[in-house]
């Protein structure tokens, strides 16, 4: 196992749950083709995911192979009170009215214990229950009430989720529960934290200063607010999910398809993971093969050039959690063989470049496709040559190499990087020879191959990428051509 190699560029994310919690079935996902797994916090305790943590560590170790560990924090929760009859039948143009009497509601009114929202609402504004089966327009309000018209009836039943999806609620991203799972995870040593309920750039520093480097920090653009403030959450995230859950709920559904590719374009370009999740192979839950429009939804988001696809409850929870990888792992290869995957990569590349980095990493693709060059090799430190080079999405591999575990394991999320823990180098000469004897360890080239090398000088210092080399797979026609 230690040569094993995708053969693809895209990343699959698997969550780990009920159905996927043993050292058996996570190590067959894994060689099913998952290179990075969620950890929800919204279910299991702090006890079952260690236990989790533990299985993927142990199963690093026993391959060879880095993998990343996401840890999805819940994010507050809106939620309804309870009915003195558990649940009560709403009809369209019925008068209903939330509030913050905590006493059991009926057909005319339910506690709603969340004075953030009473605070934000206008009249007009909707408010959402069940994941948008009920929907209310607000009539009248006040710091304690809220009167509305039932615009969708239906079955209202007790602790009911609450979308507000027309303001900006004055709620913290991270809820007290929140805040204890971000510290558990932290100090696990999980590599990516996934953020909820993100509504402004804030929310995603609040969290940064909470992890203090031990994590790095990924936004669920979830919500309308966050589409309005892409750019900023963007420029202070270290990586983006689509959670297209919440967002179909909260905005019309037909205006999903094209926030998801501004938002995997957004992402591509500022040379930040991005991930494209919920419900991509959801019948799989059940059964053990997808359905044709889900195939094609997965093929979409490969074709817009997004560094990863996931799944929820198909491996967390399903009948078919093996399988469900297996699904995705055939799809990715399927499409990026197709001709017109690189069409559309290439016509869709869009890249402002103003360092010496950029430069670099630009050159590094177009002396790789011009020419018969098998890999381009990024030494890095924290990341950001071998995300710069994905960026440029080239057609050649690329094999990331730094003797730091912690930065391979955030890589592993990365659009078509082949992580390598290597030892540290203070010579560039000695940098080429651990980048052949990479290229040719894991298949990517042999001796009479020639690779491209880009690293930084001096060595070991974040953000110098300032050298690039041609070189060939032969050590000797190395030390013969670089006497240094």
């Amino acid at each position: 196992m230690a040569g094993m190699r995708r053969l693809r560029n895209v990343k699959i994310v698997a969550t780990l749950g009920p159905s996927s919690s043993d050292y058996e079935t996570i190590r067959a996902l894994f060689e099913a083709g998952a290179d990075v797994f969620r950890l929800n916090m919204s279910h299991g305790s702090h006890e079952e995911q260690a236990a989790r943590h533990a299985i993927i560590r142990k199963i690093e170790a026993d391959t060879g192979r880095p993998i990343a560990i996401l840890a999805d924090l819940q994010g507050p929760k809106l939620r309804t009170g309870v009915f003195a009859k558990g649940e009560e039948e709403l009809a369209e143009g019925a008068a209903f009215r939330f509030d913050l009497d905590p006493a059991e509601g009926d057909k005319t009114r339910v506690c709603l214990p969340h004075k953030e929202i009473f605070a934000a609402l206008e009249p007009g504004a909707s408010l959402l229950v069940n994941d948008g089966k009920i929907r209310l327009k607000v009539e009248t309000c006040g710091a304690d009430f809220a009167n509305c018209t039932v615009t969708t009836g239906g079955t209202i039943s007790n602790r009911k989720g609450v979308n507000v999806p027309d303001v900006v609620l004055p709620l913290a991203a991270l809820s007290d529960k929140d805040r204890a799972d971000l510290e558990f995870a932290c100090e696990l040593g999980v590599d990516w934290l996934a953020l909820s309920f993100v509504q402004r750039p804030e929310d995603v520093q609040e969290a940064r200063g909470l992890a203090r480097g031990r994590a790095a920090i990924l936004s669920k653009i979830e919500k309308p607010a966050a589409v309005k403030a892409y750019k900023e959450i963007l420029a202070a995230s270290d990586g983006i999910m689509v959670a297209r859950g919440d967002l179909g709920v909260e905005l019309p559904v037909h205006s999903v398809p094209p926030i998801q590719k501004q938002l995997v374009r957004g992402a591509r370009a500022a040379a930040k993971p991005v991930i494209v999740a919920t419900q991509m192979l959801e019948s799989m839950i059940e059964s053990p093969m997808p359905t044709r429009a889900e195939v094609s939804d997965v093929a979409t988001a490969i074709y817009e050039g997004a560094d990863a696809v996931m799944l929820s409850a198909e491996s967390a929870a399903g009948d078919y959690p093996v399988e469900a990888v297996t699904t995705m792992d055939s799809v990715a290869k399927s499409v990026e063989a197709d001709p017109t995957y690189r069409e559309v990569i290439e016509a869709s590349r869009r890249v402002s470049r103003t360092t010496i980095a950029d430069g670099i990493v630009a050159a590094s693709r177009e002396i790789a496709e011009a020419t018969d060059i098998h890999a381009i090799c990024c030494f890095t430190q924290s990341g950001t040559t071998a995300s710069l080079v994905a960026r440029e999405r080239p057609s050649v591999p690329i094999i990331a190499l730094t003797p730091i575990p912690a930065t391979l394991r955030r890589l592993c999320l990365t659009w078509g990087v082949h992580c390598v823990l290597t030892d540290t180098v203070d010579r560039f000469k000695m940098a080429v020879v651990s980048a052949a004897r990479a290229a040719r360890e894991y298949g990517f080239a042999t001796e009479k191959d020639q690779i491209v090398v880009t690293a930084g000088v001096p060595f070991n210092v974040k953000g110098t990428t300032n050298i690039l080399r041609v070189a060939p797979c032969d050590e000797r026609l190395i030390f013969r051509t670089d006497p240094e």
